[in-house]
């Protein structure tokens, strides 16, 4: 069976030094790195993804001098910038692909994004007959929970790796488990 592991935005501006810090992102990036220092060969590839923001525009009301915290946010991971760089202690040897969402737009699901090369998440995994996929990452309530609905949507199993990702907010992440629990997937720590 072949399987792929989605790790979610792992960046500067999402741990704790950055525009929109998850308090134990530093962590959740420690545990990921020595997770495939182990596992990175049980996947098929394994895909991270990085908001990508123009500096220069709102990205289509992404951005706000006065955000809702829902639909619009302060500015971060602006492109080619350190916020949007990988958190520093997120080794991407074992990196497979990796895709930049929203360019311009908002985006949360890592399968908005697109490689370099013009890749998607569904072509990568489509290219290869991948069913099934592993989630990590952050933030819990935003991000992972879209990247997971999106594939469940996409007709794929999920399990989201409880020990490896981190929310904004603890009771809005743990209705994002919920959720995603209740459309499918299943939650697990990453030793079981």
């Amino acid at each position: 069976m072949t399987r792929a592991l989605f790790i979610v935005d792992v960046q500067n501006d999402f741990t704790e030094r950055g525009a929109l810090g998850v308090v134990g992102g530093d962590a959740v990036a420690e545990r990921i790195s020595r997770y495939l220092e182990v596992h990175a060969d049980e996947y098929t590839v394994v895909v991270a993804s990085r908001d990508w923001h123009h500096g220069d525009d709102d990205n289509g009301g992404h951005f706000s001098a006065t955000p809702d915290f829902v639909d619009s946010w302060p500015v971060h991971c602006v492109g080619g910038t350190f916020g949007a760089e990988y958190d520093e202690v997120f080794d991407t040897t074992r990196v497979t692909h990796h895709l930049k969402k929203g360019q311009g737009k908002p985006a949360y699901s890592l399968f908005e994004g697109v490689s370099d090369e013009g890749e998607t998440a569904a072509t990568i995994l489509d290219a290869r007959g991948i069913r099934d996929i592993d989630i990590a990452g952050i933030a819990t309530d935003y991000c992972v929970r879209a990247s997971a609905l999106d594939a469940l949507a996409s007709g794929r199993g999920v399990r989201v790796l409880t020990d490896l990702i981190a929310g904004v907010h603890p009771v809005s992440s743990a209705a994002a488990l919920t959720e995603i629990e209740a459309a499918g997937a299943q939650l697990t720590a990453s030793g079981d």
